[in-house]
């Protein structure tokens, strides 16, 4: 679930961080390889509260982009649904699968130091 969670907020982010990717590549053979994120990747690893608590910081930080997955996302089928289940949760009362950020290293840094790797 944790993986699905993640490319999911990555989706989203690609979405609404113009210029995160890189150019497209070429290897020696010519095959084409799409950019990725100049910004890099870590997947941490979190408990449902540390993200809601991660989330919760990194939304007050000025210049910060938070992308989140709500466990509701994932027991929805459709996404009306989901939009209309959301609207009856407060923010405080929702689980996360993940939360992305991008903003300056130094914030996120502070926020996540305290996480490990997802394995």
């Amino acid at each position: 679930m944790a993986a699905n969670a993640a490319v999911c907020v990555a989706a989203a982010t690609g979405e609404a961080v113009p210029g995160l990717l890189g150019p497209d590549g070429k290897d020696s053979g010519g095959g084409l390889h799409p950019g990725l994120p100049w910004a890099g990747c870590t997947v941490l690893a979190a408990s449902a509260e540390q993200l809601a608590e991660l989330r919760a910081k990194a939304a007050g930080s000025d210049g910060m982009f938070v992308a989140d997955m709500p466990g509701l996302a994932q027991r929805t089928r459709v996404y009306d649904e989901y939009l209309e289940r959301l609207g009856e949760v407060a923010d405080t009362e929702t689980d996360y699968y993940a939360v992305g950020l991008i903003g300056p290293r130094n914030r996120i840094d502070k926020l996540t130091r305290k996480l490990s790797l997802l394995s």
